[in-house]
């Protein structure tokens, strides 16, 4: 839309709404981030949790029950969130925050805190970077990104068929995809939440939720991109 329409009727122009919008979208991801990070190192110190978590033998029913949950509220998010009023789309959100970081609390038995702290920074440096060029390119971005979808869809179904298998050197693949595809969602991503914004009422009751489902997108990018860094870079305790 020209400029000078936002001039003549003195509202705000389309970069000023993306902005905006993707200001809230990033800090609801944030807030996201900081919840899982902190509920992850608390319950990583509380041995009575852990052992709940884990047995001599692996993983326990509850362990699986917790690592397997956060699926179920990203489910409930991603088609309810049409119907759900913005109040349950905030508090399902913020619960699922603390849903993962229980279950990114694992992490800690597995790798040393300052190969997590290292890998934590890369993840955040090369997530900004890809934002970054998300949201200044040119190009559009969007059959790029059904690319990337379909390297999703890919990763998932490899990594059921490698959760009988537990073959490491597919483990190492995955992982090694993973990064890619991550990587280049965050830029289509931001990309796409850029150009909703654009055009979008930011006062709006809808633009709210889109906000919250955007960061939900965001963070799920983040936390793969960490995760898939940390199992092929992460240091592990001896």
């Amino acid at each position: 839309m020209d400029d000078k329409f936002f001039q003549v009727y003195n509202v705000p122009s389309e970069g000023t709404l993306a902005k905006t919008f993707m200001a809230n979208v990033f800090m609801w991801m944030g807030g996201a981030l900081a919840t899982s990070a902190i509920v992850a190192w608390f319950f990583s110190q509380n041995a009575a949790f852990l052992s709940l978590m884990v047995t001599e033998t692996g993983l326990s029913v509850f362990g699986y029950a917790v690592m397997f949950a956060p699926l179920g509220f990203v489910l409930a998010l991603s088609f309810g969130w049409q119907r759900f009023s913005l109040s349950t789309i905030m508090g399902l959100f913020i619960a699922y925050a603390v849903i993962n970081g229980l279950s990114l609390s694992f992490i800690f038995l597995v790798y040393s805190l300052g190969s997590i702290a290292s890998i934590f920074a890369v993840s955040a440096a090369m997530f900004s970077l890809m934002a970054v060029l998300g949201y200044t390119t040119k190009t559009d971005l969007t059959a790029f990104g059904s690319l990337m979808m379909m390297a999703l869809f890919g990763i998932i179904i490899a990594s059921v068929v490698n959760f009988f298998l537990k073959s490491d050197a597919m483990s190492y693949a995955i992982s090694f995809i993973a990064v890619l595809v991550f990587t280049g969602l965050t830029a289509y991503d931001v990309q796409k939440l850029k150009y909703i914004g654009m055009t979008s009422n930011n006062d709006g009751m809808t633009m709210r939720k889109v906000a919250i489902m955007g960061a939900l997108e965001l963070y799920l990018d983040f936390i793969n991109l960490f995760l898939a860094l940390l199992r092929l870079f992460g240091g592990r305790k001896d």
